[in-house]
């Protein structure tokens, strides 16, 4: 058995209905074989339905961006991981640095989400990553470890290889500057090593490990032939049909890891 790369897209605020279709489309005709490659997209919630109708039996999985912890309520303007589940979705990012940045998460509300999306039957990307200020500190091993820690708490080991964690240096995202092939490594390394002294062997050995951070066709093939790189989150290069497919192609020809 093998870690199976998986690359996703993060459209976050791009691409209402119309745009989504014409790139799902697009993503579609390209991806007609991707080889040994799990992929998903992740639209905004108003472009969720038809870029799943669009993706339907295609093989690329449908994720949402984000998700409130209460299964429903009176919480205006908010999504559940329920109804994310109804309208087709696989997975869900959990945690990305844009919604504790600006929109305020702390490491307590992302593990209520994380917890939220599994009782919802949802696949989470736990998104982990420093801000430069805590690199140029030496931080950022005690930063991203912490919200592993927070982040996973109240997770049975048995449902820990589910999730996937996606290490994102906050300096990297949207910058065009992205961690050399050799730190991404290592704070890969570190993530997959802390996660085997905490939890029984086979999490650290088959969790997947993505890294997210100005990802493009120039650098994926170096990032991913890390050995404990197993995938990407990708932002603006999932934006383009041929950008992504590139990615995904580059980590096609990435060996597997045997476990």
């Amino acid at each position: 058995m093998a870690r199976r790369p998986f690359i996703a897209g993060n459209w976050k605020m791009y691409k209402g209905p119309a745009e989504a279709d014409t790139l799902a489309m697009a993503l579609r005709r390209a991806l007609v074989d991707v080889g040994a490659v799990d992929v998903a997209v992740a639209p905004p919630f108003v472009s969720l339905a038809v870029v799943g109708a669009r993706l339907k039996h295609s093989g690329v999985h449908l994720a949402a961006q984000d998700l409130h912890p209460a299964a429903e309520g009176a919480f205006t303007g908010a999504v559940s991981g329920e109804m994310l589940k109804q309208a087709g979705c696989a997975y869900v990012i959990v945690g990305h640095s844009e919604r504790r940045a600006l929109f305020g998460e702390d490491d307590a509300l992302v593990n209520q989400k994380v917890l939220a999306a599994l009782r919802a039957g949802l696949l989470p990307i736990l998104c982990v990553g420093e801000t430069l200020a805590e690199r140029d500190a030496g931080q950022e091993r005690a930063v991203v470890t912490r919200q592993l820690e927070a982040g996973l708490r109240g997770v049975p080991a048995d449902q820990l290889p589910s999730l996937t964690i996606a290490y994102e240096p906050v300096w990297a995202i949207g910058t065009g500057r992205s961690a050399s092939p050799a730190q991404a490594q290592e704070l890969h390394a570190t993530i997959r090593a802390w996660l085997g002294a905490q939890y029984p062997a086979f999490v650290g050995a088959s969790l997947r490990i993505q890294y997210g951070g100005s990802v493009k066709p120039a650098n994926a093939a170096a990032l991913l032939s890390q050995p404990d790189i197993d995938g990407a989150l990708v932002g603006g290069a999932s934006l383009d049909a041929d950008d992504f497919f590139a990615i995904i192609r580059a980590a096609g020809g990435r060996p597997a890891t045997a476990l």
